[in-house]
């Protein structure tokens, strides 16, 4: 397609047009990639006895989404950025659209874990281009916030309704109505996006890297497959980590030779907003996701709580989430990026080191406050932080800082679940989850440190290596 400058659709006040259904269109891809992800387990049962299909089959029913999702998500990037932001978010939406479809209908196990692995196709294409459009569509860094506030609210509304909704779903309609409550939200975010989302594009000096593309694939694979074997095989788990090391250095080595043409500029992380919001959104998901796993892990096995109470106990960090997160761009603009990306990061690591204090108690209330203050955390910095990072780059890298920033987020999840998850089965116990969640909470402090040293108040950069004129 042809080149197309974000300045090619600018209105009289140099404001990109925009329909007002845009920012609808764009929530609405995050609320179908991510109520579909939490509805999901909750079918586990279900699924299996309609198939009389194995633990292993039914694994894969979650993991193959998973894997495809984090293998491809640099690509997903790449391509908005090449072929057009708004032509991938469509084609994102109609293949999760299409995915759900086949999954709703699928005949067999084998069908149904193959329309799951199209859907993370659909999902590696559709969130980095999603993020993508804000940037390119919002460029005034104070609305960029607001819009991101909200985006990143919509992830928080679906994680809350979703495990809820899903079992009403499953109880009501059985367990193929799960995967078909998405379709009319993918079909909606596809038909409005032609009218309301611009389309640009940045294709000048760049062409597909296929010795990053699959050096990348590689290691994004290897690290979701050490994610996905790290509680039923650690012996595979650390292999695939290996395997992920390797090819990670390999894709350093074919980037380098490469330079601005290259799948990731290295020189991007020369720029310190955005390396430090990387680095602390990789430490902002290592303590949250580590959190979530152990601590109703805990639970269970200290017989404290059933399945159902720990489910309903986790609720705190949603709930202060989701009332947190569209407050944060308003917040962010009136407090500056730098308070609200370290502060919140911060806020987190006060909340698991609470969490870590109050193990011992007899009582679950220092556990409850705690995760109400990861919630309010992330709310605060999720929005802000993805700000900063689309915000320090030049908006022909906007696809390619989308989708690293989500890769950050999948590999402090990864790492968060293996490396805590260590800790703890070290000394198993009150001792266990202590020290978890005293690493976690020193590794969001470390976190918070980094966003406050390289980010300015305003999360725009301050040399004139990125933002909206810059060459990266």
């Amino acid at each position: 397609m042809d080149y197309v400058k974000p300045e090619q659709f600018l209105d009289s006040k140099g404001e990109p047009q925009r329909h007002w259904l845009a920012l609808p269109t764009l929530c609405a891809a995050v609320l179908v990639a991510q109520i579909d992800t939490s509805v999901v387990n909750l079918g586990a049962r279900p699924i299996g006895a309609a198939f009389n299909a194995p633990v292993e089959a039914l694994q894969w029913v979650v993991d193959s989404y998973n894997l495809v999702y984090a293998a491809l998500l640099l690509t997903g990037g790449l391509l908005a950025d090449l072929v057009g932001r708004r032509r991938i978010f469509m084609a994102g939406a109609a293949m999760f659209t299409a995915a759900s479809l086949l999954c709703a209908f699928a005949p067999a196990i084998s069908i149904l874990i193959a329309g799951r692995a199209l859907a993370g196709l659909g999902a590696a294409l559709l969130l980095p281009s999603s993020l993508a459009i804000i940037r390119v569509a919002w460029p005034n860094p104070a609305a960029r916030g607001r819009v991101l506030g909200i985006w990143t609210g919509c992830n928080g509304v679906a994680l809350a309704i979703g495990p809820t909704l899903g079992g009403w779903l499953i109880a009501g309609f059985g367990w193929r109505s799960i995967f078909l409550i998405v379709v009319p939200l993918g079909a909606a975010a596809f038909i409005s996006a032609l009218r309301a989302v611009p389309e640009s594009s940045d294709p000048q000096n760049r062409a597909f890297d296929a010795a990053g593309q699959i050096f990348g694939a590689v290691a994004l694979a290897g690290l979701a497959v050490a994610a996905i074997e790290s509680r039923r095989a650690v012996l595979a788990a650390a292999g695939a980590f290996v395997i992920a090391a390797i090819a990670f250095v390999f894709f350093l080595r074919a980037e380098r030779k490469r330079g601005p043409a290259a799948l990731v500029p290295l020189g991007l992380f020369g720029i310190a907003e955005f390396r430090g919001a990387v680095t602390a959104t990789l430490g902002m998901t290592f303590g949250m996701y580590g959190l979530l796993f152990l601590l109703p892990l805990f639970w269970l096995s200290a017989g404290a709580l059933s399945a159902t109470a720990a489910g309903l106990a986790l609720t705190p960090s949603a709930i202060a989430y989701v009332l947190t997160s569209p407050f944060s761009g308003a917040l962010s603009e009136r407090l500056g990026a730098r308070l609200m990306t370290a502060g919140g990061v911060a806020v987190i690591g006060a909340g698991l080191l609470l969490i870590a204090a109050t193990a011992s108690a007899a009582s679950i209330v220092g556990a409850e406050i705690g995760l109400a203050l990861t919630g309010i955390g992330m709310g605060m910095a999720t929005g802000p932080l993805m700000a900063v990072a689309v915000g320090a780059v030049a908006a022909a890298r906007s696809g390619t800082a989308a989708a690293l920033i989500n890769v950050a987020r999948m590999a402090g999840a990864t790492t968060g679940v293996a490396i805590l998850g260590a800790a703890y089965a070290l000394i198993g116990g009150v001792g266990g989850l202590r020290l978890a969640m005293a690493l976690g909470g020193a590794a969001q402090v470390t976190a918070a440190m980094i966003a406050w040293r390289t980010t300015t108040r305003e999360g725009i950069p301050t040399c004139g290596c990125g933002g909206a004129s810059g060459e990266l």
